[in-house]
């Protein structure tokens, strides 16, 4: 309770410096910075000769010594450019641990030229803890890039399905945690006393020594009460706009206000908890930095701000922005309600395009994949497509399987490509996933679309090549045609190769490259007719541009309520998942409810 009342102290004597610089920054990151350097990404591509990054492609492009160093020139100006967000911070809590009001030209003048010492020989390390080590552990700075990127699902679920790559990773995590609270102090020393980047290092270590669980416990118990508050105060504003929206649902215009109203204050909100993200950790680690030194009995080192008298006009000018910057919200407001009440913009989430649900490998959670349990159940379960793998055995029969060791799934360690169909059918591929599938065998491709047609499914059929096929396109092709499937499949791999092959067979059969990595101009890519791409690849702009392009995307392997709801709100036209009951209901709450009702929903849970 001590460390939180300091805190709020801290806070409370700049605490308009904090937030307008904050705001501001966050405001030149989105308009400005976030443009600037994807343009610099652009270009060390359109030198490298690089239209567009694909998983097939990633490793040339990132081994071109070209690359190399403008990646890490684009390295460091994104650290440096976070310093100053860092630098402002400390700065101003420096100054209010003084008791001083500091104004914002002096907070930036400050941070600007505490950031250039990034580019110094001696420093330029302090780039690994500025944008991988706090961000990673979400420590508040907000204006880090590499804070945004996300593990990918499969290879989350790929981890927590190993042992050892689980302990690994648990490791891993917990070795970052303990080098955080070591370097906790790194950017007062290296800030406020002018120190070196390895000698920050030493000076942070030695302070944290003896206290690295009263310091974590102190973090998280600020952070815990600060996101406890936020939400509190969000759930009592939605839950008033509710019940208010309940009494005056008989008059439209009153209740297209109050969701409007609505938006707004949960826009507000946001954007507050954001501005006062960074500052709210940072007041926290100060107040440890100077109670450390303290006990210590190292002296404190202070900044001074620079003197910038502010001037009448200075004032005039000031307050004109703020002026325009309310007129302008009050004007997007008011064209927004305008819109609405002509019926020119829905209150209710729709998509676009009509949205459809892949079952992967089958319902691969509830019966063992890629067998025709698993597709059966995935009927059941009213999915409109199957994803499933197919391969090709040494007797040239094309199956369903997705594994080319047989080890996991049947318990034998050979390869597809050593065996016969023959050999293979007579494998037991369900009790590895429970005892009640005993005597499930890998289906031949044939078999999977008979029944696809006979329950009016659609197959989203992948080709796993090994290297050891004769002909494998060509018989996937042929046997498509000779069941008349070529309106009910798409033929996908990682492999565009295949997909070149395939066409050449038979162009119309429809594909689809499957991609871990999108980049650039996945357009040229002229023998895909559609692109499945890993979903934390999946942004605004690719949709659209694939869309523009008048081709589907559909995004995999996408399990988790949220992954599928930001899915929905992209509008991606199909959704790969091993849940299908989750997905079809998060796809018909996205169409269906009311925003702001869903937004109380997910508030009260």
């Amino acid at each position: 309770m001590e460390k939180l009342k300091k805190t709020l102290t801290f806070l409370r004597i700049n605490w308009r410096t904090l937030a307008g610089f904050e705001i501001l920054y966050k405001a030149l990151s989105m308009a400005v910075f976030t443009p600037l350097f994807w343009g610099m990404f652009q270009q060390v591509m359109e030198i490298t000769g690089y239209r567009y990054l694909t998983f097939e492609n990633i490793v040339p492009f990132a081994a071109n010594p070209v690359t190399a160093l403008a990646l890490l020139a684009l390295l460091a100006c994104m650290a440096c450019y976070t310093m100053v967000d860092i630098g402002a911070v400390i700065f101003l809590l420096d100054q209010s641990a003084q008791g001083k009001r500091a104004g914002l030209l002096a907070a930036v003048d400050f941070a600007l030229r505490n950031a250039g010492r990034v580019f110094c020989r001696e420093n330029i390390l302090v780039a690994f803890p500025v944008l991988f080590l706090i961000p990673f552990l979400n420590l508040g700075v907000a204006s880090s890039y590499i804070s945004s990127i996300s593990i990918p699902e499969f290879i989350l679920d790929f981890i927590m399905g190993n042992g050892q790559l689980l302990f690994l990773f648990t490791a891993a995590v917990i070795g970052l945690e303990i080098l955080l609270l070591r370097w906790l102090y790194v950017f007062h020393y290296f800030t406020l006393e002018g120190c070196s980047f390895s000698e920050a290092r030493k000076k942070s270590a030695a302070l944290s020594r003896k206290h690295k669980c009263k310091d974590l416990a102190a973090l998280l118990g600020i952070q815990l009460v600060f996101a406890l508050l936020y939400f509190m105060f969000l759930f009592a504003g939605v839950l008033l706009a509710v019940l208010l929206g309940g009494l005056i649902s008989k008059w439209e215009l009153f209740g297209i206000v109050s969701s409007s109203v609505v938006w707004v204050f949960l826009a507000a909100s946001l954007l507050v908890a954001s501005a006062l993200g960074t500052p709210i950790s940072y007041a926290c680690i100060s107040i440890l930095f100077y109670g450390h030194k303290s006990e210590k009995q190292e002296v404190a080192i202070h900044q001074k701000a620079r003197d910038f008298p502010e001037s009448k006009r200075r004032r005039k000018i000031i307050h004109g922005a703020e002026f325009a910057l309310f007129a302008l919200s009050v004007g997007c407001c008011s064209f927004y309600l305008y819109c609405i009440s002509n019926h020119k913009v829905s209150i209710n989430v729709e998509n676009l395009r009509t949205m459809e649900v892949t079952a992967h490998r089958g319902a691969s959670r509830e019966r063992p994949e890629n067998t025709m349990a698993a597709f059966v159940r995935a009927k059941e379960l009213g999915a409109g497509w199957i994803e499933l793998d197919v391969q090709q055995s040494r007797d040239g029969q094309v199956f369903v399987m997705h594994d080319t060791n047989l080890k996991r799934v049947a318990g034998i360690d050979k390869n597809t490509w050593e065996l016969d169909y023959g050999e293979i059918r007579g494998m037991d591929v369900g009790s590895f996933f429970g005892a009640s599938f005993a005597g499930e065998h890998a289906p031949l491709l044939s078999e999977a679309i008979a029944f696809a047609k006979e329950n009016g499914i659609k197959l989203n059929i992948e080709l796993k090549p090994t290297g050891h096929e004769q002909d494998f396109e060509k018989n996937v092709a042929g046997i498509i045609a000779a069941e008349g499937f070529r309106e009910g499949c798409v033929i996908t791999s990682q492999s565009y190769g295949v997909l070149e092959r395939m066409k050449s067979c038979d162009s119309r059969i429809p594909t689809a490259y499957v991609m871990s990595i999108a980049y650039g101009d996945i357009s040229l890519l002229t023998a895909a007719d559609h692109f499945s791409i890993e979903a934390t690849s999946v942004t605004e702009k690719l949709v659209s541009d694939v869309h523009n392009a008048g081709k589907e995307l559909y995004a995999w392997t996408v399990n988790t309520e949220e992954n599928i709801r930001r899915m929905a709100a992209l509008n991606v036209d199909n959704i790969i998942t091993d849940d299908v009951s989750l997905a079809k209901e998060c796809i018909f709450l996205s169409k269906t409810s009311n925003a702001v009702e869903e937004y109380a929903k997910w508030l009260a849970r």
